[in-house]
């Protein structure tokens, strides 16, 4: 399957420097980062480095150093934020749009990590 990155988009600038965030973690592979209009009491964005236009693409093409990066930055995150249930938090959703029937309003992969409150059903049954 062939994706066309877009690096003009807004996560692209940001790992280029050239707009603002809040970072709340950083590694080699990784930028983890708050979200400027949360949802929740805890609304972080991580996001692989690498140019992935969602999950299927990142999930495919990124090595294996760098998958294994964004999943340990989203569990350090959940930890540190105290989400995890298994470290004492109440929990938390991940979620992560693609396309346009996903509602995907950046064309470069991300996962939202929401938490602090009870986030209610994630989908309401189709009537």
């Amino acid at each position: 399957m062939a994706y066309s990155y877009d690096d003009q988009n807004i996560f692209a600038k940001i790992l280029r420097g050239e707009s603002p965030n809040q970072t709340v973690e950083e590694t080699e592979h990784t930028l983890a980062f708050a979200d400027i209009y949360p949802q929740a009491p805890v609304h972080v964005l991580v996001i692989p480095k690498g140019p992935y236009v969602c999950f299927d693409h990142f999930a495919a093409e990124a090595s294996d150093a760098e998958i294994a990066d964004f999943h340990r930055v989203a569990a350090k995150i959940c930890a540190d934020l105290n989400v995890s249930p298994g470290g004492g938090g109440d929990g938390y959703r991940t979620i992560s749009n693609a396309g346009e029937a996903g509602v995907q309003e950046v064309p470069h992969y991300h996962m939202h990590i929401l938490g602090g409150r009870p986030l209610g059903r994630m989908l309401q049954p189709a009537s």
